[in-house]
C-alpha cells in the first residue's frame, strides 16, 4: 500500500464512502484535530510513568481512532444499512464515557480539593497533558460547529467533553505523582 495517492493534489480529500470535499471542510478540520489530539495523548502516554494511566491512555487513543472514523463518515453514508456501499463504522458508546468518569473519580479521590484554577505547567509531562486538554477542547468546538451543519452522534460530543475533563484531572494527578507544586491562579485585585 502506497502512502501517497496523488488524489489530494488539488486540495480535496475523500470521506468514508468516497464523497470528496475540500481539505478545509469542517468535517476534515474536526477529525484532523482529533488526530492531532491523539498524537499528543501518545506523547503524554510516552512521558507518563504510571502503568495504569498508560493503559488508559492507550484505550483512549483507540477510541479516538473510532471517533475519527465516525467524523470522517458523512451522515448520508452512515445510514446505509445494506448493499455493496454499506459502511461498517464502529461507534462510541456510554461505556466509553463511563470509563472516563470512573477514572476521574478514582484520581480525584487521591487529590486535594480544588479551590482555585491552577496554572498549567510545572513539569513537561504535566504541560503536555494540558496541551492535549486544550486540543481536546478545540476539537470539541469544531465538532459542535460541524453538528450545526450536519448531525453528529451526541455520544461523540459527550466523549470529547468528558475527555477534556479527564485530561485536566490527569494533569493534576501527574502533578501530585511528580511531587510538583500546583500553582493556584489568584486573580489580581485592583
Amino acid at each position: 500500500m502506497k502512502i501517497y495517492t496523488k488524489t489530494g493534489d488539488k486540495g480535496t480529500t475523500a470521506l468514508f464512502g468516497g464523497t470528496r470535499v475540500p481539505k478545509h471542510h469542517i468535517r476534515i478540520e474536526s477529525y484532523g484535530t482529533v488526530d492531532e489530539l491523539n498524537s499528543y495523548i501518545g506523547l503524554v502516554r510516552n512521558l507518563c510513568e504510571d502503568n495504569h494511566s498508560k493503559k488508559t491512555l492507550t484505550h483512549i487513543q483507540e477510541r479516538l481512532f473510532t471517533l475519527g472514523a465516525i467524523l470522517a463518515t458523512p451522515p448520508e453514508k452512515e445510514k446505509l444499512k445494506s448493499g455493496k456501499d454499506r459502511l461498517n463504522i464502529p461507534k462510541i458508546d456510554l461505556e466509553d464515557i463511563e470509563l472516563l468518569e470512573t477514572e476521574m473519580d478514582k484520581m480525584n479521590d487521591s487529590l486535594p480539593p480544588m479551590t482555585n484554577f491552577v496554572l498549567p505547567g510545572g513539569h513537561p509531562t504535566v504541560s503536555n497533558c494540558h496541551i492535549a486538554r486544550c486540543i481536546c477542547r478545540r476539537s470539541e468546538r469544531l465538532v459542535t460547529l460541524l453538528n450545526e451543519q450536519e448531525p453528529v452522534d451526541s455520544l461523540v460530543l459527550m466523549y470529547l467533553n468528558r475527555l477534556s475533563d479527564y485530561l485536566f484531572v490527569l494533569a493534576r494527578k501527574l502533578t501530585k505523582d511528580l511531587q510538583i507544586e500546583e500553582i493556584k491562579w489568584i486573580p489580581k485585585r485592583s
